[in-house]
């Protein structure tokens, strides 16, 4: 299984996109380059000559939702994955961000599909395998939503669950944020499947940095302020990752660096970066909100903003960050 590793993390939206009103910050922290150390290696982020989520057909999102979550939870993730569509509005954004995605190819010279949808939705609201899960019942809850029709058979598709702060999974806040991973649905068919959890009384300091003090590494910096919450943000930070490493990486034999069942992948091969000037312990320099002064680097639908992690572009050879 894929995990992300911890840095030192149906329903149609109206899409909005204010006008700024904010100013780039250095979040107090000096102007010099990302770390030499991540550079050097991420180079070695190799294919493996595997199948991508490839286009042109779209990387289609089902979403478990397991455990209690809130109406605003539900509505800024559906609306940060409302974003990934290219449409014309403030920059930079959700789909910039995913852009970087497209020059990984596969052996037909197919780029990772450039559109990625909400398909569908289900809720599990009385948490029905308890609230202390194996990684292995993720899997459970995929194939159950599959075989009982509520989602149906996308080889394109990647079968999120996202669990509430009050459910425990195996190894989340215990050296992963989230895991993707696939599954046979028949003889001949394997899908891609996912988890990231709600971090914000698990282990804010681990799988929602830069919104919450670090468990580790150097202190004085300032704690950043979110702008949907520590824990909302946090999840999607960690969505994020997932979707980049799902699409460039779904069977474990396309990019990454490293052992194939613990990978560095598109964006956990940059740990940390968020922004230019990035180095342990400092995110990069980002957008800060004049009126509630969080903290972010990518618009979205629905009026919302983001803050999103660097990846690794093949083009330039470096990690890539919006700001």
């Amino acid at each position: 299984m894929r995990s992300l590793l911890l840095p030192f993390t149906l329903i149609s939206a109206l899409v909005l996109f204010p006008t700024c009103s904010c100013t780039m910050m250095n979040n107090n922290g000096p102007n010099h380059n990302s770390s030499l150390a991540i550079a050097t290696t991420s180079s070695l982020v190799t294919y493996h000559k595997g199948p991508l989520l490839a286009g042109p057909k779209s990387i289609n999102v089902y979403l478990i939702w397991y455990g209690l979550f809130s109406p605003m939870q539900k509505s800024t993730i559906t609306s940060f994955l409302a974003s990934f569509n290219p449409i014309s509005h403030q920059t930079p954004s959700v789909s910039t961000w995913w852009m970087t995605t497209q020059a990984y190819r596969d052996l037909g010279g197919r780029g990772v599909s450039s559109t990625v949808r909400l398909a569908g939705q289900a809720s599990d609201i009385k948490s029905s395998l308890g609230k202390t899960l194996k990684r292995a019942d993720i899997a459970v809850l995929v194939r159950r939503a599959i075989s009982s029709k509520v989602f149906g058979v996308d080889q394109n598709g990647v079968y999120l669950v996202l669990t509430s702060q009050d459910v425990t999974v195996e190894r989340f806040c215990m050296g992963s944020c989230g895991f993707h991973d696939n599954l046979a649905v028949s003889t001949r068919v394997r899908v891609v499947y996912a988890h990231v959890g709600d971090p914000a009384t698990q282990c804010p300091s681990l799988c929602a940095w830069p919104f919450a003090a670090p468990a580790y590494g150097p202190p004085g910096q300032p704690v950043l302020r979110a702008p949907n919450g520590i824990g909302t943000d946090g999840m999607v930070m960690n969505i994020a990752t997932i979707l980049a490493g799902a699409a460039t990486n779904p069977f474990k034999n396309g990019y990454f660096q490293g052992d194939p069942l613990a990978p560095l992948e598109a964006v956990t091969a940059c740990p940390g970066v968020f922004g230019a000037g990035a180095y342990p312990g400092y995110p990069g320099k980002l957008f800060v909100s004049a009126t509630s002064k969080a903290s972010f680097n990518a618009y979205g639908a629905g009026g919302k903003v983001f803050l999103l992690p660097a990846i690794w572009d093949l083009v330039s050879m470096s990690c890539k960050s919006l700001t």
